[in-house]
């Protein structure tokens, strides 16, 4: 008897493994699919794994494979579906293909049934589970109360075939840059000009500079239209791969012309990733992201102060801000208050998606707000941009093709999420005897109520230009100054009538030069040249400098002028930080001779960049004569 019961059970237990296990064609065709698959052959491989299902109606490795093409490819709905199938067909089905289910349903954006398949099995205390539950509950709360106004796709003038991603408007809307991933090898950056229609034209590759065969992406341009910031990736160095694969770039611009763009050095950049910059409206601070250590996650945003001449070490935004997940694309209006990121280490629709917050202090920020519903779908929403009057918004999304395939869509900004209204001011810096225009020019903006210099521009360097962009509803001090000119100082102030002028504030800026007669005498004892790139002293540098100061170190009551400057080779922010360097290596050996009667106090020195040039920068020659570091005695 108990011999018959075994055999019993041991025939049950053969009938049963014979069930689950698929037939020898359901394998072969199983197996032809994977080949397609790793052909990239997607749609043969897709039909062909579902003939391997009908074949085999309890196929787990089928549906698993099928389910996640389905899923790869953005068809959600095509995925739910196999996972369905797959929850019903398949032993113990409900409790182990719960999860992928409840995931497909939630992304084609039917969270409710998506939480109801996520019940059916499976640990409540799985990570995964967990988020995907959360996310469910954002998305049902955010399509219950979504915006007024849908994104719409920029269609072919701006959109290809290709992957089209970080838009870019710049602040007076005449230009919208972009970057395409053109026939899917090489990134490269596009920019439009406005039709009469109040469309665009069809879109035109920038060329080179900045352009080449290497990989460009990111780029963003400054408020006043001066740089080009951006990504570059493939970048070998010297001694191989230090500088990292992903490195920041910046190019100038004089009058209409791109300088060849010029990695930011060791500062900003390292071995890890560096890219996706923006710039804050005075050019003084640089947002950027990274997976350098120090941060909370993978990719964090991070940002350097540029002071002294000198981009200073990066330090990151904080947990506010940044996540165990990545955090990337960040977009500081030239309010520069509002921050636009996109983050996936939230709660939200899925993928990534597209976040607000604005800036409290120098450190310290508003929680960041999910912007909602149509704007972020369980599709990848980023890299994002908004108009200066901000009321347009731009941004990318794969939500209308496969993974990756991003498209740029723009929609009207709903009011919570727009940035504080700003205006600007437009104009050129003039001599006012010649008429000639001046460059580099600082310009300094000051509150009026406080007294605090709350931003600092420079004229461009070809055509003397400026534009600085000022939250309405205040009032505004400025002062001017350049080297052989008097210091300007004047107020201005944009009422809340100034609200979104699409027209800018023109004014022009006239400096006087110094004509007037000196009660003192100026010497100028010597004069220190460097080599391009260069701020170090040789010994010959020193020996000379010693002895040019010698006759001086007993006199009484002078004052020693120490200035810096620079060919016009490079960008105007990297020359006038060569040029504080240069001028602070002087100044130090000056300082170490011990003037003994003279205070310290008063010994100045200053990095020009290139704004006093003694000759044409036309040729080699002529630019290592403008390299140079000049000691002035006044007494």
């Amino acid at each position: 008897m108990v011999r018959l019961l075994l055999f019993t059970l041991c025939l049950f237990l053969s009938v049963a493994v014979l069930a689950q296990t698929p037939s020898a064609r359901a394998v072969r065709l199983y197996n032809k699919a994977m080949t397609y698959k790793a052909k990239k052959k997607t749609g043969l491989a897709c039909k062909t794994m579902q003939k391997a299902i009908k074949e085999y109606s309890a196929y787990r490795d089928a549906y698993s494979a099928l389910g996640q093409w389905y899923f790869e490819m953005h068809r959600f709905d095509s995925s739910a579906e196999v996972f369905k199938q797959a929850a019903f067909s398949c032993y113990g089905g409900k409790k182990d293909f719960s999860k992928p289910w409840g995931r497909s349903l939630i992304f084609s954006g039917d969270p409710t049934d998506g939480l109801s398949a996520l019940g059916m099995g499976g640990q409540a205390n799985d990570p995964e589970r967990k988020a995907l539950t959360e996310q469910a509950h954002f998305m049902i709360k955010a399509m219950n109360k979504p915006w007024a106004d849908t994104p719409v796709d920029m269609r072919w003038r701006i959109n290809s075939i290709y992957a089209d991603m970080f838009p870019f408007i710049t602040a007076d809307t005449q230009t919208f840059y972009f970057t395409r991933w053109v026939r899917n090898m090489d990134l490269d950056f596009y920019f439009a000009k406005p039709d009469s229609c109040g469309g665009w034209l069809t879109a035109q590759n920038m060329g080179s500079p900045p352009n080449t065969p290497d990989q460009e992406i990111a780029q963003t341009i400054s408020a006043d239209g001066h740089y080009l910031f951006f990504t570059r990736c493939d970048n070998r160095s010297d001694n191989g791969w230090d500088q990292g694969g992903c490195d920041l770039y910046m190019a100038y611009r004089s009058d209409s012309v791109w300088s060849v763009p010029q990695s930011f050095g060791g500062t900003i950049n390292s071995p890890a990733y560096e890219g996706m910059a923006c710039l804050s409206p005075d050019n003084r601070q640089l947002y950027f992201v990274s997976d350098r250590p120090g941060g909370y996650g993978g990719m964090d945003i991070w940002v350097s102060n540029f002071e002294n001449g000198l981009w200073q070490e990066p330090r990151n935004l904080g947990p506010k801000i940044n996540t165990a997940g990545n955090d990337m694309t960040p977009f500081l209006h030239i309010d520069g208050k509002t921050l636009y990121f996109s983050s996936n280490g939230r709660a939200g629709m899925g993928g990534y998606d597209l976040y607000m917050c604005r800036k409290i202090n120098d450190t310290d920020w508003t929680t960041p707000v999910n912007m909602g519903y149509p704007i972020n779908t369980p599709y990848d929403d980023m890299s994002e941009c908004v108009s200066v009057d901000g009321k347009k918004f731009y941004f990318a999304s794969d939500r209308d093709s496969l993974a990756g395939r991003y498209d740029i869509y723009e929609m009207d900004l709903p009011e919570q999420l727009q940035p504080v209204p700003v205006n600007y001011v437009k104009g050129y810096v003039y001599d006012s005897i010649s008429k000639s225009r001046l460059n580099y020019t600082s310009i300094y903006v000051i509150n009026a109520k406080k007294g605090d210099t709350i931003y600092h521009f420079l004229s461009n360097r070809g055509d003397g230009s400026f534009m600085i962009t000022l939250p309405v509803g205040g009032k505004y001090a400025f002062a001017a100054d350049r080297i052989g000119y008097l210091e300007i100082a004047d107020t201005f102030a944009f009422s809340d009538t100034d609200r979104y002028i699409q027209t800018p504030y023109e004014r022009n800026i006239t400096l006087l030069p110094q004509d007037y007669q000196r009660p003192l005498r100026d010497s100028m004892v010597l004069t220190v040249h460097f080599p391009r790139n260069s701020f170090k002293l040789t010994d010959s540098d020193s020996v000379m400098i010693k002895q040019a100061m010698q006759p001086w170190l007993s006199v009484k009551d002078i004052v020693v002028n120490i200035n810096g400057y620079t060919d016009n080779t490079g960008t105007p922010i990297i020359n006038e930080q060569l040029s504080y360097q240069r001028a602070g290596l002087v100044n130090s050996l000056v300082q170490s001779l011990g003037l003994g009667t003279l205070d310290p106090s008063a010994i100045h020195s200053q990095g020009w960049g290139e704004a006093n040039p003694r000759f044409p920068n036309d040729v080699e020659e002529n630019q290592s004569k403008n390299r140079r570091v000049e000691v002035i005695i006044t007494y």
